[in-house]
């Protein structure tokens, strides 16, 4: 299977019937697929000729949920965004067509773009496997996506805050089922400070949100930047694993 198992904490694999994407807002400044998709054009990969900017379709990658059948939980185009302006409306179709029909996997959409996505799905069943996600790395730029996620109709909301960039103040968490937190990695991160990622962790607490606190990143608790997994996952001296309860069919 063509499928690429992830080393994502919280998905298991990845599905990218596009590639590609342009940035939008502060979290996109480091990007890691980007950084990843020069690699894989250097490598020759397929889908990877005309580099990162250019948003690609790919037709021939739509079948492959279909193809595998063991269950498992996508998490749909991790190098790129569904919601891109230059990604057509009959192909996003297309996408969440198949997703439909592949009813006993768990997608996972995430955007930097939910205008769009509450426009395509203003008219559309969202069925309880697909969960629908938006990233809020900061007040300015996501903060303001939340509010277009809870209008869309879903079973599971979700917000990816990575990189977290500064202290989010009080959430509106009302309609949302699940809260991603992280550092950012790579050589030029930003760091996180803990207070920050305590703040939407003991908000979530409050609200019942499930949390899950996926990395620390390129610094640690104490600032110290060091090799990504030296920091661990742990916060105020734990793991947290928490997830929605998945919709088999």
């Amino acid at each position: 299977m063509s499928t690429t198992r992830s080393s994502i904490e919280w998905t298991e694999h990845t599905w990218n019937p596009v590639v590609g994407c342009t940035k939008v807002s502060a979290g996109c400044k480091h990007c890691y697929a980007e950084v990843m998709a020069r690699r894989l054009q250097a490598m020759g990969a397929p889908g990877y000729e005309n580099g990162f900017r250019h948003v690609t379709i790919r037709p021939e990658k739509l079948d492959e949920p279909l193809r595998r059948r063991k269950p498992t939980v996508y998490f749909v185009n991790s190098m790129s965004d569904l919601f891109h302006p230059q990604v057509p409306d009959w192909f996003i179709a297309k996408v969440f067509d198949v997703m439909d029909e592949a009813n006993w996997h768990t997608f996972q959409v995430l955007t930097k773009r939910p205008e769009r996505m509450a426009t395509f799905l203003a008219n559309r069943r969202v069925p309880l496997h697909i969960w629908l996600g938006t990233s809020v790395e900061n007040k300015r730029h996501g903060v303001p996506r939340i509010d277009h996620l809870r209008g869309i109709k879903a079973a599971v909301r979700f917000l990816s805050v990575e990189p977290l960039l500064e202290d989010l103040g009080k959430l509106n968490l009302h309609d949302i089922s699940w809260v991603i937190v992280g550092g950012e990695s790579g050589h030029k991160a930003r760091p996180m400070r803990p207070e920050w990622a305590r703040n939407v962790r003991d908000q979530c607490l409050k609200a019942r949100v499930r949390f899950f606190f996926k990395q620390w990143g390129a610094h640690g608790p104490d600032g110290t930047k060091r090799p990504k997994h030296a920091n661990g996952r742990n916060l105020d001296g734990r793991q947290w694993d928490q997830m929605p309860r998945l919709a088999r069919a």
